[in-house]
Formats: structure tokens, sequence, C-alpha cells
């Protein structure tokens, strides 16, 4: 999803913000609560939903769907409170959020299938219509879908209502291709690995309009994270490697806590106009120091 230079990323967050960046500057409704979109968000996105999966399987296994449940919904209900309350974006809480979505967004599409018995088929499509009821919400509303617009209260609520309906229907999707249809859990992180390419192609030669390339992605990159997350985590008997949910769980924390430290310290992924900010605020406090201000 880059060119040379690492350019294609960031022109396509820049065009998926559409006409809305360029009026809500730092005069507008606030700071745009979202990073870029970089190839360093796509690496953390993956790891991410590797990792709720895992997570979640290991939490029902350990304490019990219902004790489990309790944790997820805790957790999410934190760190959406967190985000929300934030004044801009802030990776450390953001990606906080991301994981706790991940993990509360498998437990959703696993109680819907293990405790009600509903077939993934049916909750692949009841997801689907969810996350088409919450776009067109949105867009009704906002008159766009922009990922960098995330300004006001109202469309961040509609941010991460979709958000975490991407990661209950990529859930549905990945658990119907590796065991409705069969596949296995590394066919289909294959499979999704290759679906993945087109829309990142469509974004790039403008196939697709970039709202609707990012967020094809970005439902891909749940069921393809999560496939390889467990063909790593489940036995040999189901078609996996057998390291366990629990250690793979920890083996994809640790990466993503140290892309996330690099993304807070470098700023690599914080928004332009914010590190724009920040940069004038270093020179005016340095001018004034020097003046003996």
């Amino acid at each position: 999803m880059t060119q040379p230079g690492g350019g294609a990323t960031t022109e396509w967050a820049r065009a998926a913000s559409g006409p809305e960046h360029a009026r809500h500057g730092r005069s507008g409704a606030g700071w745009s609560k979202v990073p870029e979109v970089t190839a360093l968000f796509w690496v953390v996105k993956v790891l991410t939903t590797g990792m709720g999966e895992t997570a979640s399987d290991y939490l029902g296994r350990t304490l019990g769907p219902i004790p489990a449940g309790a944790v997820g919904l805790v957790g999410i209900a934190t760190l959406l409170t967190m985000q929300f309350r934030a004044d801009r974006y802030r990776p450390w809480i953001y990606w906080s959020a991301i994981v706790m979505v991940s993990v509360f967004g498998t437990m959703a599409a696993d109680v819907f299938h293990v405790v009600a018995g509903v077939p993934y088929t049916v909750s692949t499509v009841m997801f689907c219509a969810a996350l088409a009821g919450v776009l067109t919400a949105w867009y009704v509303s906002e008159k766009t879908l922009s990922i960098h617009s995330i300004r006001t209260r109202r469309r961040e609520t509609f941010y991460w209502a979709t958000v975490l309906a991407t990661f209950a229907l990529g859930t549905a999707i990945g658990d119907l291709t590796a065991g409705t249809l069969n596949l296995g859990y590394l066919s289909s992180g294959i499979l999704f690995a290759v679906a993945i390419a087109a829309p990142a192609l469509s974004g790039r030669f403008a196939w697709l309009s970039p709202v609707a390339a990012f967020w094809s992605a970005y439902i891909l990159t749940r069921p393809l994270g999560a496939s390889f997350a467990d063909w790593l985590g489940v036995p040999a008997g189901r078609g996996g490697v057998g390291w366990g949910t629990g250690p793979v769980t920890l083996a994809l924390l640790v990466p993503i806590v140290a892309l996330v430290g690099y993304l807070a310290v470098s700023c690599k992924d914080t928004p332009a106009e914010q590190r724009t900010a920040a940069g004038a605020a270093g020179r005016q406090t340095k001018t004034s120091q020097g003046a003996g201000i």
C-alpha cells in the first residue's frame, strides 16, 4: 500500500479525508483523533486483530464465557471513555482502544455462534447489514465518511461504531471460511492476504474511491490477522501449529507495544497539523527562553 518514498499511504489518507480535512483546521471543531494512514498503521492493525482473536479465545477458555465477557465489556468501556475524553490523537490510548475493540468484537461474534447457535453464514450477513447501517447513518448525518474528519463527538461515535462492526464482521467472515467452508486457518489467511490486495490496488490506481478502498481493506485486516493467529494457536488436530492462544497473544503483544511506543515517540502517524503545531510551540518556547522571557 506504499510507493517508493512512502507517499501512497499518505496520499490515500489525505484523499480519504476529502474537503472536510481542509475545512476543519485548528480553528474548527477540534484536532483529528485518529492516526495518519501509513504502512505502520496497517502493520499494527493486523497485529491487533490477531491478538484480539487469541486473547478473546484465551479469556473465554480460562475464565469462562460470562466472566470473559465482563472483562471485555469493562475493558472496552474504559478505553473508549479515555479515547473520547482525549483532546487529540494519543497513540497509546487509540491503539489500546483498538485492541479492546478487537477482543470485544471477537467475543460478540462468538456469542452469536457459540451461545445463540447462529450459523456463521447468518451472522456474517447480520454483521454486514449492521455495518452498512452504521455507515449509512454516518453519511446521512455528516455527508462524509472521511477517516480524518473525526473532530466532533458525533463523528467519533460513528467512527468507533464502524470499527466495532468491522471487527465483528471480519471475525464472522474468518470463521465462515475456516470452519463452514472447511478452508482451515492457514488457507483462510492466505486467501485474505490475497484479497486485501484488491482494495490496496484499487486505492492506488483510483479504481475505488479512497474511502471505499480504506474501509474495504480495514474489514479484511480482521480475518487476515485472526486466521494466522488461530493457525499458530490452535492444536495440530484442528489444523494449527499448536502454540496455544496464551503464548500467541503474548507474542503479538510484544511487537504491538514496541511499534506503538515508536509511534508515540517519533510522531510518525500523528496528524500533520498536530506535528506542525507542536513544532511551532517548541520554537516559540526556545525563542522565549533565548530572550530571557
